[in-house]
């Protein structure tokens, strides 16, 4: 593969223009994915949808975007970035109008599909133009950039998700992408340069990694995504979906290793830096999607204390909107010569995991007010781990390897999120049904220890009628249960921030920031 023309010294307001609308269009791709998740309930209702019909509307997204980010780095260089975006961009945009009319349920899992193959296109392109546009003296604000992709976009997308079902009605849970969509195709198509497009690749098309990856990717997460749902191995579908998504996913990377021109390049993953940040990269990612991005604290408030979307998204405002100076501060931080990154990223792993423990220790005493001190340490730790894992990794890499380095991350980040969903899933789940069974065990060992709890429950609460005290108990039961489960979590998060810390005392080598040579 040909090598792209080298970054520019300097940056021009034209290209500007074309990198933010690039940072809009990735914005606005992961904005649709977020909002239309946490409004599942009110699409679901106004479409007459059952629960697990719905689940099957972020699940084939989801599957879609994971494609998507995958395999849109080798379309961007065929067609040429501006092409590519463009494109992408138009279709996201158009499919997301349709659907709020789709005629029929199946009609709406194509437009999502399709939609969320879109959507996953876009994040990739802002990775590629930062490595392949940006002077050497400012990658790393395209890489806080994109780290704002991750980080940024979906604590934002909570309070706008109760925002638009509140006031706007549910569609705007899928038009919103629209006026963000126009903005951005106006920019990319004034900033971006337009490079030649290399057609000639398609003579040593992989076309065995397509047939290979695609589907195997897709069944991964779709297992992953209803495991807990259908009971993981027990259902004969997941079964399958797992087993059959790991088995295509193993040709696929064994095709790749021996491809000329293939989607992914193994070899990569023998430069240290670079492998040390894919797994960083994992980890942090699956914690904060444990502890912020899932919603816990907001399943929480909900469950306890009644609290509405709107009234808990304060929480995630207070994660999110600090965010956007705090990268750009992390960046010029590292950007620093004389700072080791890795000492940066040592802290900040060291801040989400005290956070995360520190929330292990809720009980049902807590409300909103509690949880703002260690979100406050998630503002600092957030951006101070991830910016450091981009510089270490990237620098492993050349500008004519972007397009490589692109589908690795990007494809990482994606199965990373996956994966913190699932494993969220199941450890609520399994140490739900374990605090339940520990719980109902020690009300039902014997009458007297019933009578004796009922007994201690009224004279806390005197104004409950003896009659719906046992009703009261079980709900003190179950608010308990959900209590110990959502801590068990939050120590399980801090394990990965933990394991992210010890590894990043050996593994990881020295590296400066980037430099133009004058």
């Amino acid at each position: 593969m040909a090598a792209p023309a080298a970054a520019p010294n300097t940056l021009s307001p034209r290209l500007t223009i074309g990198l933010v609308g690039v940072l809009i269009a990735s914005f606005s791709a992961g904005l649709n994915e977020y909002i239309t998740q946490h409004a599942l309930l009110d699409i679901k209702g106004a479409l007459a949808i059952g629960y697990d019909e719905g689940t099957w509307l972020t699940a084939l997204y989801a599957a879609a975007g994971v494609c998507g980010m995958a395999f849109a780095p080798w379309c961007s260089y065929t067609f040429t970035i501006r092409r590519f975006t463009l494109f992408a961009i138009a279709a996201f945009a158009f499919l997301a109008f349709l659907g709020p009319f789709a005629p029929d349920l199946e009609t709406l899992y194509l437009l999502r599909i399709l939609q969320g193959l879109m959507g996953g296109c876009l994040p990739p392109m802002l990775m590629t133009v930062a490595l392949r546009f940006l002077p050497p003296d400012v990658k790393l604000y395209g890489l806080a950039a994109y780290a704002l992709t991750a980080t940024f976009t979906p604590n934002i997308a909570i309070p706008l998700a109760a925002l638009w079902v509140e006031h706007l009605g549910w569609s705007w849970a899928f038009w919103q992408a629209i006026p963000l969509c126009a903005v951005c195709f106006a920019a990319v198509a004034y900033g971006l340069p337009q490079d030649p497009m290399h057609l000639e690749r398609f003579r040593q098309f992989d076309t065995v990694g397509l047939l290979t990856g695609m589907p195997g990717l897709c069944a991964l997460v779709l297992g992953l995504l209803q495991g807990d749902r259908l009971d993981w191995f027990e259902s004969p579908l997941i079964t399958t979906l797992l087993v059959g998504g790991a088995g295509l996913l193993l040709a696929f990377f064994v095709n790749e290793a021996t491809h000329p021109l293939p989607f992914f390049r193994l070899d990569i993953l023998k430069r240290r830096n670079f492998t040390f940040g894919l797994i960083a990269l994992t980890c942090i990612l699956i914690m904060i999607m444990m502890t912020v991005l899932i919603g816990l604290p907001g399943r929480y408030l909900g469950a306890l204390h009644e609290y509405r979307p709107l009234q808990t998204a304060p929480l995630t405002l207070l994660v999110a909107l600090p965010q956007l100076p705090a990268l750009v501060l992390v960046g010029a931080l590292c950007n620093i010569p004389r700072v080791d990154c890795r000492w940066v990223m040592a802290a900040g792993t060291l801040c989400c995991a005290i956070s995360c423990i520190g929330f292990s220790f809720l009980s049902s005493d807590w409300t909103r007010d509690n949880f703002y001190p260690l979100m406050l340490l998630q503002i600092v730790g957030q951006p101070m781990a991830i910016i450091p894992i981009l510089m270490l990794a990237t620098s492993a890499v050349v500008p004519a390897e972007g397009v490589f380095a692109s589908s690795w991350f990007n494809t990482t980040r994606a199965i990373a999120s996956v994966f913190g969903s699932a494993l969220t899933g199941y450890l609520i789940t399994a140490r739900g049904h374990f605090h339940s069974d520990v719980l109902v065990g020690q009300l039902g060992d014997s009458a007297q220890a019933t009578e004796l709890y009922l007994h201690e429950l009224h004279e806390r609460l005197p104004e409950v009628a003896a009659s719906e005290l046992p009703g009261t108990l079980g709900r003190l039961v179950q608010e308990q249960v959900l209590t110990l489960t959502l801590a068990d979590v939050f120590l399980a998060a801090s394990g990965l921030a933990l394991v992210v810390f010890a590894a990043l005392l050996v593994v990881p080598t020295r590296i400066y920031p980037p430099r133009s040579p004058a």
